[in-house]
C-alpha cells in the first residue's frame, strides 16, 4: 500500500528535509556581503548607544591610544621605557643599514624610525609591535626602483621616487583596511612567506658581500649568478681589511644571538650587540684612520629632524607607473610581515588585534612618513621580538624609541661619521640569517609536500630570478593550488562502520562495509561551474567501477550523494545534478540525496530538480538514505518509488 506523504511505512528514515523559506534577494545579498567584508561585525559596539557615545567609540576604533591612555600608569611606563630604550639601540643601526640596502642616504633610515612609530603608537592595536624599516621591503624598493632610475647618477630623483612609492604603499594599505579587503593578503600563505623570506634573506646576505669585501662597484641585479659573477670578477679589488673587520663583527653578532637564545633572560645582550658593534667599529676606524686604508665609512650625516617631503612626490609620467607598482608590491609584503608578527605576539599574550585596523594604521603611518622624508616601514620580527622580551606593556615603547631617535637626529649624528660600512653589512647579514627558517621548511616537507614545493618555488624564484619573480611564482602556485581544490574536489566512497550508524570513507576506515546495490559518494566541496563537469565525469566513473566490481553480486540500484560538505551550488551545479540523474536513469539507477544544506535545498527546489528527484528521496542522514534504499531493495521492484501504488509488497 502506497504512502501519500512519501514516507516509507514502518520506518523512520523517511523524515523529510524541509525547503527553507525564501528570502528577498536584497536581504540575502546584504547578508552575504556582511559575511564577506565584515566577518568580525565591527559595528556591533555601536548598537544601542547614543550619538555622542558613538562618536567616542568611533574615535577609539581608529585611535586605540584613546582607549588605553586614560588608564596608563607609572608602572606601565617603567616597563615601556626599558623596552623602548632597548629597541632604540637596535633601531638606530638597523635604520642606517636598511637605508643603505634600499640605496637611500643613511639619514633616511633614521627619519623612518622617528615619525612612523609615533603614528603607529596612536593608531596601532598591537602592544608588542615595534615599527621601523625592514630588510625585505628595503631590498624590494632598491631593486625595483633601480631598474628605472640609477641611485648614483640621479640620487635626487631616486629619493623622490622612494617617497612616492611609500605614499602609494600607504594609500594601498589604508584602502585595504577601510574597504575591508584584508583577505587579499591571505593569498600570501605561510609556505609562501617562509620561502620568500628565506630567499630574500639569502639575496640580502649576498648583496652585503660588497660591503664585506670593500668593493666600490657592484651589480644592481639581485640574483645569485649575477652577484657571484660580480664578486669573483673583482678578486683583485677585494680589501682584506674590510673582510677581516666584517667577519669579526659578524661572528660577534652571531655569538651574542646564540647566547641570548640559550639564556633568554639575557635577551638584551643580543639587542644591544648592533649598537655596540657600531660604537666599537666607529672607535676603531677613528683611532686607526682605517678609512685611509680601504675601509669605507658612512661619512657626513645631517643633523636635524625630518624635513617635509610632500612637494617631492612625483605623480607624472614616466615615473608614476614604477612608483605605483613598487608601492603596491612592497605594501603587500610589508602588510603580510607586519600583521603576521603582530598576530604572533598577540597570541602569546592572549589578546586580539584587528587586521583591518592594523592595515589602516600601517597605511596612515606610511602616508604620513612619505610626507616627512621617510620610506616604507612596518613591524619587523627582530625588533618586535626584542620589544616583547624587554617587557613592553603598550605601544608607548614606540614613542620612547622615537624619542631616542629624535635625540640622535638632533645631537648625535656627527658621531656616525666614522662608522664603517662593513659593520652595517655585518648587522644586516646577522639579522637576515635569522629569517632563514629551515625548521619550518622541514616541517612543511613532513606535513604537506605541496606546501613545501610552494616554499621551495618562492625561495628559488627569489634567489635565481628576483624578489618580484619569486613573489609572483609563489603567489601563482598558491592560487593554482586553490583553483585545483575548487575545480577538482575530492569525491569518496562511504561505507558503514560496524556496530554503529556512522558512514565513513572506506579508504580511511578499512573496516567500513559498503552496501550491496547501493553506492554512497561524498562530495567534499561546493559545486560550481569550475567543477561541475569534473564531478559529472567522476561520478560516472565511480558508477562504472562499482558495476565492474559487483559482477555476480547485487547490481547497482541506488546512488546516494552525501551533500553535507556542499555548502553552496550554482546553476552549473544544478545542471550537473540534472545530467547525472538522466545518465543514471538510463541505467535504471535511482538518485538519492543525503544531508543537503539550506542553500542547496533552495536552489534545487527553485530549479525543479527536487521535483524530478522526488522530495521523498532527500534524507536527513546517509543512514536514513541507506535504510530507505535497503527497504526498497528487499520489498519493492527495482526502480520503484515510495509512492508507486502496487509497486511494493503489502507492508503494514
Amino acid at each position: 500500500m502506497g504512502n501519500a506523504d512519501g514516507v516509507l511505512p514502518g520506518t523512520e528514515f523517511g523524515r523529510r528535509v524541509p525547503v527553507p523559506p525564501s528570502r528577498p534577494f536584497l536581504d540575502t545579498f546584504r547578508a552575504n556581503l556582511k559575511e564577506t567584508f565584515f566577518p568580525d561585525d565591527p559595528l556591533r559596539q555601536f548598537r544601542n548607544e547614543s550619538g555622542p557615545r558613538r562618536v567616542i567609540l568611533g574615535l577609539k576604533y581608529f585611535l586605540p591610544i584613546l582607549d588605553w591612555a586614560p588608564s596608563y600608569s607609572l608602572s606601565l611606563f617603567k616597563s615601556d621605557l626599558i623596552a623602548g630604550a632597548t629597541i632604540a639601540s637596535l633601531a638606530i643601526p638597523q635604520g642606517i643599514s636598511y637605508a643603505k640596502l634600499a640605496n637611500l642616504p643613511p639619514i633616511i633610515g633614521l627619519y623612518s624610525s622617528f615619525v612612523p612609530p609615533l603614528v603607529y603608537a596612536m593608531m596601532g592595536s598591537s602592544r608588542d609591535l615595534a615599527v621601523g624599516t625592514v630588510a625585505v621591503a628595503s631590498l624590494l624598493i632598491g631593486s625595483m626602483l633601480a631598474d628605472e632610475v640609477s641611485p648614483t647618477q640621479e640620487p635626487a630623483l631616486y629619493l623622490h621616487l622612494a617617497f612616492t612609492a611609500t605614499f602609494f604603499a600607504g594609500l594601498f594599505q589604508a584602502a585595504l583596511g577601510l574597504l575591508r579587503l584584508g583577505f587579499i593578503v591571505d593569498f600570501l600563505s605561510h609556505a609562501t612567506i617562509v620561502g620568500f623570506m628565506a630567499g630574500a634573506a639569502t639575496v640580502v646576505c649576498l648583496q652585503q658581500l660588497k660591503g664585506m669585501l670593500g668593493l666600490e662597484h657592484f651589480t644592481t641585479a639581485t640574483d645569485l649568478v649575477s652577484v657571484l659573477k660580480s664578486v669573483f670578477t673583482q678578486v683583485h679589488q677585494w680589501r682584506w681589511e674590510s673582510a677581516v673587520l666584517g667577519c669579526c663583527f659578524l661572528f660577534f653578532l652571531l655569538l651574542t644571538r646564540f647566547f641570548s637564545k640559550r639564556r633568554p633572560r639575557f635577551f638584551w645582550v643580543s639587542a644591544a650587540a648592533p649598537l655596540t658593534s657600531v660604537i666599537l667599529g666607529t672607535l676603531l676606524v677613528f683611532l686607526t684612520h682605517a678609512e685611509n686604508h680601504g675601509v669605507q665609512v658612512i661619512g657626513y650625516l645631517k643633523k636635524g629632524l625630518n624635513p617635509p617631503s610632500a612637494t617631492n612626490l612625483i605623480f607624472t609620467a614616466p615615473y608614476l607607473t614604477v612608483a605605483l607598482k613598487t608601492g603596491v608590491v612592497t605594501g603587500i609584503v610589508a602588510l603580510a610581515e607586519g600583521i603576521a608578527v603582530g598576530r604572533s605576539f598577540a597570541m602569546f599574550k592572549n589578546y586580539h588585534i584587528d587586521g583591518n585596523k592594523e592595515m589602516i594604521a600601517f597605511g596612515t603611518m606610511n602616508i604620513v612618513g612619505s610626507l616627512t622624508s621617510c620610506y616604507l616601514t612596518t613591524g619587523p620580527f627582530s625588533r618586535s621580538a626584542v620589544n616583547y622580551n624587554a617587557g613592553c606593556k603598550t605601544a608607548m615603547s614606540n614613542v620612547v624609541m622615537a624619542a631616542a631617535v629624535m635625540i640622535t637626529l638632533l645631537f648625535l649624528t656627527p658621531l656616525f661619521h666614522y662608522t664603517p660600512l662593513v659593520v652595517l653589512s655585518a648587522i644586516i647579514m646577522a639579522a637576515m640569517l635569522g629569517l632563514v627558517d629551515y625548521e619550518a621548511a622541514i616541517h612543511l616537507w613532513h606535513v604537506d609536500k605541496v606546501d613545501f614545493c610552494v616554499c621551495l618555488a618562492a625561495f628559488l624564484g627569489v634567489v635565481f630570478g628576483s624578489v618580484e619573480i619569486g613573489l609572483v611564482i609563489a603567489v601563482s602556485i598558491s592560487i593554482l593550488r586553490v583553483l585545483l581544490f575548487v575545480s577538482r574536489p575530492r569525491t569518496t566512497v562511504l561505507g558503514k562502520v560496524p556496530n554503529s550508524a556512522a558512514y565513513r570513507r572506506v579508504d580511511q576506515y578499512p573496516v567500513a562495509q559498503t552496501v550491496p546495490g547501493v553506492l554512497i559518494l561524498r562530495i567534499d566541496a561546493p559545486i560550481y561551474f569550475t567543477n561541475a563537469s569534473y564531478l559529472r565525469e567522476r561520478i560516472s566513473r565511480w558508477i562504472d567501477e562499482e558495476n565492474d566490481s559487483s559482477k555476480g553480486e547485487t547490481s547497482l540500484q541506488y546512488l546516494i550523494l552525501d551533500m553535507g560538505a556542499v555548502g553552496s551550488i550554482d546553476t552549473s551545479g544544478i545542471s550537473m545534478l540534472d545530467e547525472v540523474k538522466k545518465i543514471i536513469d538510463r541505467r535504471s539507477i535511482k538518485l538519492v540525496l543525503a544531508n543537503p544544506g539550506s542553500e542547496v535545498m533552495k536552489k534545487i527546489n527553485s530549479s525543479k530538480i527536487l521535483e524530478a528527484i522526488g522530495h521523498e528521496w532527500v534524507f536527513l542522514t546517509v543512514a536514513d538514505a541507506v535504510a530507505a534504499c535497503n527497504f526498497m531493495l528487499h520489498t519493492c521492484k527495482p526502480g520503484a518509488t515510495a509512492n508507486d501504488n502496487g509497486a511494493c509488497e503489502a507492508v503494514v
